[in-house]
């Protein structure tokens, strides 16, 4: 009787989830965007340089890497030209070279959703238009940082919302730019805004679905970041971010893993992670996530809080942070922490 009585009730809060008893509204199921980049068909049949190119889709990170690496300037040119959406979002090319490569990609587009993206200047890493569109982009000198992080937001971000000014420090480009300029020279940092993540939060954040698709496309990036000879990353991870940072963790080449406003991870604790990383964890106090049940049932739900002790996350204090969207907000304790984290702080020395 009382596991039944356990399992009534974590279903009627798994249920809170859906139908925003906990406060949640309704949002629109998605599609998510997987495979490899538009063009790929053309790349793969392309003979130009007298041999196959590496595949998009199944080529590691370190085998394209290896293959840049054996062409020469002029050859490396003539395949960004020829394939810029390739290039540009091939995990394992030269970062200098995708930046080139989506500039052009930019340019030729005629939607408006995309048009500031193709301002001078802009360092954009990734760029597929596919879907509602997905952008990371760089703050910061990426090639000779000592340290680089990667920032992963959660709902209602895309390459069309990614410029919004309505939430300057809670769209991806406003975190990573507060978080490149507290940190200070020698990192960067990265807006990953690379998978379909939901709208609203109805049923698509309240399941692993478009998760599970974002996590596969996180290790790749990161792999590929790696393969580029750049050091591994700290990873911060917002809201439903860190769901699918928490699906990706087992396989993600990362220094720390941190977690802030997170609904949870589908993970009981930090073991269950199956992480090297460190794991952070910070949640403000009137964060209306607090009011979304730590539960997972029939699919529902994410689990265990990671700010609870618990779970076993090293916790950043976020006293001061206001809201589920305030924790880059320039002088919070959060931002101080994340900055002391990204500029690679020991342990003991991140949290005061």
């Amino acid at each position: 009787m009382r596991r039944y009585a356990r399992t009534v009730a974590a279903l009627a809060l798994a249920t809170s989830v859906v139908t925003g008893t906990a406060g949640w509204v309704s949002g629109d199921a998605q599609q998510a965007v997987t495979g490899p980049p538009p063009g790929s068909a053309s790349w793969r049949a392309d003979r130009t340089l007298g041999t196959e190119l590496p595949d998009p889709e199944r080529s590691t990170p370190a085998e394209v890497a290896a293959f840049f690496a054996g062409l020469g300037d002029r050859e490396r040119q003539l395949l960004l030209v020829r394939h810029p959406s390739v290039v540009g979002n091939l995990d394992g090319a030269p970062l200098e070279l995708r930046y080139r490569a989506n500039a052009l990609t930019l340019a030729a587009s005629d939607d408006p959703r995309y048009r500031s993206l193709a301002a001078p200047g802009r360092q954009i890493l990734a760029f597929d238009p596919r879907g509602r569109g997905q952008v990371a982009e760089v703050f910061g000198e990426l090639r000779p940082a000592r340290r680089v992080s990667v920032v992963v937001p959660g709902s209602d971000n895309d390459a069309g919302t990614f410029d919004r000014k309505a939430a300057a420090h809670g769209a991806p480009p406003g975190m990573a730019r507060t978080l490149h300029t507290a940190a200070g020279p020698g990192t960067a940092v990265i807006a990953w805004a690379g998978y379909t993540t939901p709208v609203g939060v109805g049923v698509d954040a309240a399941t692993g679905r478009l998760a599970e698709a974002g996590a596969g496309r996180l290790e790749r990036f990161t792999e590929g970041l790696i393969a580029d000879g750049l050091p591994e990353p700290a990873v911060f991870c917002h809201s439903y971010g860190s769901v699918v940072c928490g699906l990706a963790a087992h396989r993600l080449p990362a220094t720390d893993l941190v977690v802030l406003g997170s609904p949870g991870m589908r993970a009981d604790d930090v073991d269950a992670l199956r992480t090297r990383a460190r794991v952070w964890a910070a949640k403000a106090p009137d964060d209306w996530i607090d009011d979304v049940p730590s539960v997972r049932f029939a699919g529902l739900g994410h689990g265990a809080d990671p700010t609870d002790p618990a779970f076993g996350a090293r916790r950043i204090p976020a006293y001061d942070t206001q809201g589920h969207a305030g924790y880059f907000a320039p002088g919070t304790e959060s931002l101080r922490v994340f900055a002391s984290i990204a500029r690679g702080a020991s342990a003991e020395g991140a949290v005061r």
